[in-house]
């Protein structure tokens, strides 16, 4: 049993414990944030958490702003992280996908290191794009950890394929 195995948290009765969820990029805290935690069975996590940025942020295929929620996915055994949004109002606007190493858990803290590689799926299918394959080529990821950049990239492919197939249902069932 890994130590993150240990971690499997059984939901009690009434409202979920919360868990800070803590992104790092290039060795350093990126964002910190709390979510509630909505299940963790030793292989999977999932928060729900509301937009922890400052204010509106537009990147032209969907603007994130405050009141919108992140029902997010984590895997321990995954090269990324799966990203369910939808507005205020509960209307679907898509999916976010982060390419990172996998999660790790220790208590109350989810850690998980960003390797700059995203994709993005529309609400209705439409849109599926590939993000950052720019700043993952600058990371010098793929000099200085080749193992790893091979799984990033293993992790965006396996990720798009799923967008354009049936989109991620049965992933995330």
């Amino acid at each position: 049993m890994s130590a993150n195995s240990a971690d499997r948290n059984p939901q009690p009765a009434g409202r979920n414990p919360q868990l800070d969820v803590v992104l790092v990029k290039a060795g350093r805290t990126k964002i910190r944030y709390s979510g509630e935690l909505l299940a963790d069975d030793g292989t999977r996590v999932a928060v729900r958490a509301a937009w922890a940025g400052s204010g509106v942020r537009d990147f032209g295929f969907v603007r994130f702003e405050p009141g919108d929620v992140f029902t997010e996915y984590y895997w321990r055994d995954r090269w990324y992280a799966v990203k369910e949004v939808r507005s205020a109002t509960g209307a679907l606007k898509g999916w976010y996908c982060d390419v990172t190493r996998p999660a790790r858990r220790s208590g109350p803290e989810l850690v998980v290191e960003d390797l700059d590689l995203d994709l993005w799926r529309s609400a209705d299918g439409t849109d599926v794009l590939r993000l950052d394959e720019d700043e993952f080529a600058e990371s010098g990821l793929g000099a200085s950890d080749p193992e790893a950049a091979s799984a990033a990239l293993a992790a965006l492919d396996e990720l798009e394929s799923l967008a354009r197939g049936d989109g991620f249902a049965a992933l995330l069932a």
